[in-house]
């Protein structure tokens, strides 16, 4: 089983900081089925309607908290929103989110829903145990975002290769397509979340994902 570590300097900046792993396997991706669409539809409605009336983006309270532990860690989330953020201001401006196929279709919803940014990879396409940290000096990958990210002083999960993950946004290297047959999902909880409330949504998730893609899950927490 893939060993994910969080390197000790971002406990150092952010104490309380913590992240979910959620391993999956025999899982079948297709395109979005009507359930899931419907979901993400709805949802966009709602966010749309109240952050052009009553809220902004930085009303939502997991927002502001990971603008501030983007701070806390250095990072200038005006300038690098996390992914979670970016998806709310994306449907605020009237743009839908693209439909991609059910694993990052589900990943966005779980981003909206539980406002914080989650990533989805291949497993198999991810070399040895996965380490968080900040993106050393040259870091960088082709993100999915079509560019060429420099990722150095960026919060980054790496493997044998080099970085591939980020809550900014991710590689295409390991990125799940139709053809994924195990997956790895990292949520960037909110450094506030009790273990209770973290163990609800890890749980929450998982059920949902593996509803939809059938296969089996097992989560983990790691912490401090």
């Amino acid at each position: 089983m893939t060993k994910l570590t969080i390197e000790s300097s971002i406990f150092e900046r952010v104490p309380s900081f913590k992240i979910g792993m959620i391993t999956y396997h025999n899982i079948v991706v297709t395109p979005s089925p009507q359930m899931l669409r419907g979901r993400l539809q709805f949802f966009q409605e709602e966010v749309k309607v109240a952050t052009n009336t009553t809220k902004t983006v930085t009303d939502y309270k997991g927002i502001v908290e990971w603008r501030q532990t983007f701070k806390q860690l250095g990072i200038d989330p005006s300038k690098y929103r996390p992914s979670s953020e970016a998806l709310y201001r994306r449907i605020k401006q009237g743009k839908s989110l693209p439909e991609i196929h059910s694993a990052v279709d589900v990943n966005n919803f779980f981003s909206l829903e539980y406002e914080c940014p989650f990533g989805i990879y291949d497993a198999e396409k991810i070399n040895g145990d996965i380490v968080l940290k900040l993106g050393d000096i040259g870091a960088q990958y082709e993100g999915l975002n079509g560019r060429v990210n420099a990722m150095e002083g960026k919060l980054v999960t790496c493997d044998a290769e080099g970085p591939f993950g980020s809550p900014i946004v991710d590689s295409k290297r390991t990125a799940v397509t139709e053809k994924t047959t195990s997956a790895i999902q990292i949520a960037y909880l909110r450094p506030s979340l009790t273990d209770q409330d973290t163990e609800k949504l890890l749980t929450a998730a998982a059920h949902m994902f593996v509803q939809i893609h059938g296969g089996t899950s097992a989560h983990t927490v790691i912490r401090k």
